[in-house]
C-alpha cells in the first residue's frame, strides 16, 4: 500500500484516540443518562409540573380576568398580561432550579465521590469532560423549559387562541440566554469546591436570596445601577412582558425624598448575561483544569 504525501498510516494494533467533538458528544451523552438513573430531571420536572398545575388552576378558578388584570386604562394587550402574569412570574425561579440540579455538583461530584479518577485516567481532555458536561445540563435544562413553555402556551390557547404576543418570544429567548449564563455560573462554582453540597449551597443561596437582596440594597438604599448583578440582567425576561418596558426614572418618595429605579434596558441585560456566561464558564473550566485528584 503506497502512503500519501504528508500522512501517515496507523501501525497495526495501534488506537486511534477519539477526536476532542466525539469526546464531548459522549460526555454529554453519558451526563444525560446519569441525570435520567438518578432520577434528578424527573424531580425538576414533576415541580415544573406542579408549578404549571397550581398555576393552571388559580387561573381556571378565579378567572383570567382576575389574576392577570388588564385595565383599559393601562393595559391594551389581555394576552400579554396573561402571559406576563405566568411567564415571567415564574419561569426564573424554574431556570435557577435548573442550574442548582443539573451544575451544581457537576464537577465538585466527580471529586467528593471519587469518580473523577475514572474519567482522567482515560485519554479525554479535562476541556471536553466540563463542555460534555455543560451541554449535558443545558439539554436537561432546555427539556425542563420546553415542556413548562408548551403548558404555558397551552394555557394561553385555551383562554385567547393563536393570539400569542412576540413579546413571548422574545422572553423565551432572553430565558434561554438566562439558562445559559445560570448553569456558566453554577459550574464555576462547582469548580471552585471539592464537595457538592458547599457547591450546591452556595449556589443556591446566591441565586433565592443573596442576589436579589444585593439588588435591593445597591439599587434601593444606595442608589446604585446594579449592572454587576446577574440578576439584575434577567429583568429583561419579564419586563419585555409589560405593556410599557419599564426605564430607569427619578421617582418622589415618602416624605418627599428623591430616588430612582432602575431597569435593565435590552442590549444591557444582554450583555450582562453574555459577560456572566463568559467569565464564569472560562473560571470554572481553569479551575478544572488546575485541580488535582488527591
Amino acid at each position: 500500500m503506497s502512503k500519501l504525501p504528508g500522512k501517515s498510516l496507523p501501525t497495526p494494533g495501534s488506537r486511534v484516540l477519539p477526536t476532542s467533538v466525539s469526546q464531548v458528544g459522549t460526555i454529554t451523552k453519558y451526563e444525560l443518562l446519569n441525570y435520567f438513573r438518578s432520577r434528578r430531571f424527573f424531580i425538576l420536572l414533576a415541580i415544573g409540573l406542579i408549578i404549571s398545575g397550581l398555576l393552571t388552576a388559580l387561573v381556571a378558578y378565579y378567572g383570567v380576568s382576575n389574576v392577570a388584570p388588564c385595565l383599559p386604562s393601562m393595559c391594551s394587550s389581555p394576552p400579554l398580561a396573561f402571559y406576563s402574569f405566568w411567564w415571567g412570574s415564574s419561569i426564573t425561579f424554574v431556570i435557577v432550579l435548573s442550574g442548582i440540579f443539573f451544575g451544581g455538583d457537576a464537577i465538585s461530584g466527580e471529586f467528593q465521590n471519587k469518580t473523577g479518577y475514572f474519567l482522567v485516567a482515560n485519554p479525554l481532555r479535562r476541556s471536553s469532560i466540563y463542555i460534555g458536561k455543560w451541554l449535558g445540563a443545558l439539554t436537561a435544562s432546555l427539556m425542563v423549559l420546553a415542556i413548562y413553555a408548551a403548558i404555558t402556551v397551552g394555557n394561553g390557547l385555551y383562554y385567547f387562541g393563536a393570539n400569542v404576543p412576540y413579546q413571548f418570544a422574545e422572553s423565551l429567548s432572553f430565558s434561554i440566554l438566562y439558562l445559559i449564563a445560570v448553569l456558566g455560573f453554577t459550574f464555576f462554582f462547582s469548580s471552585l469546591f471539592k464537595s457538592s453540597s458547599m457547591s450546591i449551597l452556595v449556589t443556591a443561596i446566591l441565586f433565592l436570596f443573596a442576589f436579589s437582596l444585593i439588588q435591593l440594597i445597591v439599587s434601593g438604599l444606595a442608589q446604585i445601577e446594579p449592572w454587576f448583578i446577574i440578576t439584575y440582567g434577567s429583568g429583561i425576561i419579564g419586563n419585555v412582558l409589560m405593556d410599557t418596558y419599564p426605564t430607569t426614572q427619578p421617582i418622589r418618595g415618602p416624605g418627599g425624598r428623591d430616588s430612582t429605579t432602575f431597569a435593565a434596558t435590552i442590549p444591557e441585560g444582554i450583555v450582562i448575561l453574555v459577560a456572566y456566561f463568559f467569565a464564569t464558564a472560562i473560571l470554572g473550566l481553569v479551575l478544572f483544569e488546575r485541580k488535582e485528584f488527591t
